[in-house]
C-alpha cells in the first residue's frame, strides 16, 4: 500500500492502555496506518516521545497546566509540531482535514464532544470509551448515520460482538450472549455467588470500579381529596 493510501489516524487518549495498544498496532503496520494526531490528559512528556517516534505533527494536551508546560518545552517535540490545548484542542484534532479515522480512548465522557465533532467532519469513529454511548448513544449513532461514517467499537466486549455479527444479515441474528470472562468473581465457585455483596463486586483485579448510585422511583403524587 502506498503512502497516499494509508489510513490516517487521530488517537485521543494516546498514553492510556488502549492508546499504548494502538501504538503497538501502528508500529507493526506502517504501510497501512499513519498517525497524524495524538492527545492525552496531562502526560505531555509521553506525548512528546510518541510524536518523535511516529513523526506526529499535531498534539493535544487537555489539562491547562500540562499544556502550558508542553508549550514551554517545545524542544521535546519534533520541529513544527502544532500544540492544541483543552477540550477545544481535542475537538480541533478530531476534525483534522488530514484524518480518516479518530480513535477516542479518553477516560469517561470527556470524549463526547470530540467524538461528535469527528463524525460531523465525516470521519470514521473508533470508540474505546463506552461511557460516551451510555451518555449519548442515540445522538452519536444518529450523527454517524447522517454523515455516512462508520462507528467502530474498540472496547473488548463490544468489539467481540462486532466481530461476531459483522457481515451477517440482521435477520440471521436472534440473540447475543456475553459471558463473564474476568472481574472479581471469575474464579469464584458458582455456589458462592449467592453470598456476594456489592462491595465484593467492586474488588476488580485490574480496574478501580466506581459505585453506581441506585435509582429509585419517586413516589407518585397523591391526589388531594375533594
Amino acid at each position: 500500500m502506498s503512502a497516499s493510501n494509508r489510513k490516517r489516524v487521530v488517537l485521543l487518549g494516546a498514553t492510556g492502555s488502549i492508546g499504548e495498544s494502538t501504538l503497538r498496532v501502528l508500529a507493526l503496520t506502517p504501510t497501512s496506518l499513519e498517525l497524524v494526531g495524538i492527545a492525552a490528559r496531562a502526560n505531555w512528556e509521553r506525548l512528546a516521545a510518541i510524536a518523535q517516534e511516529f513523526h506526529v505533527p499535531q498534539v493535544g494536551v487537555f489539562e491547562e497546566a500540562a499544556y502550558a508546560a508542553a508549550t514551554h518545552a517545545r524542544d521535546a517535540f519534533p520541529a513544527g509540531t502544532e500544540l492544541h490545548g483543552g477540550l477545544g484542542g481535542l475537538i480541533e484534532l478530531a476534525q483534522l482535514p488530514t484524518a480518516d479515522i479518530v480513535l477516542v480512548a479518553v477516560v469517561g465522557t470527556t470524549g463526547l464532544r470530540p467524538a461528535l465533532a469527528a463524525l460531523g467532519a465525516g470521519k470514521d469513529l473508533a470508540l474505546a470509551s463506552k461511557e460516551i454511548l451510555v451518555l449519548a448513544g442515540r445522538f452519536v449513532t444518529a450523527e454517524a448515520r447522517r454523515r455516512g461514517a462508520r462507528l467502530l467499537p474498540v472496547d473488548s466486549e463490544h468489539n467481540a460482538v462486532f466481530q461476531c455479527v459483522e457481515g451477517h444479515p440482521t435477520a440471521s441474528l436472534s440473540r447475543v450472549t456475553l459471558t463473564a470472562s474476568g472481574g472479581a468473581f471469575r474464579d469464584l465457585p458458582v455456589e458462592s455467588l449467592a453470598h456476594v455483596t456489592p462491595a465484593d463486586a467492586l474488588k476488580h483485579p485490574n480496574w478501580d470500579m466506581d459505585r453506581k448510585l441506585p435509582w429509585t422511583r419517586r413516589p407518585s403524587p397523591t391526589r388531594a381529596s375533594s
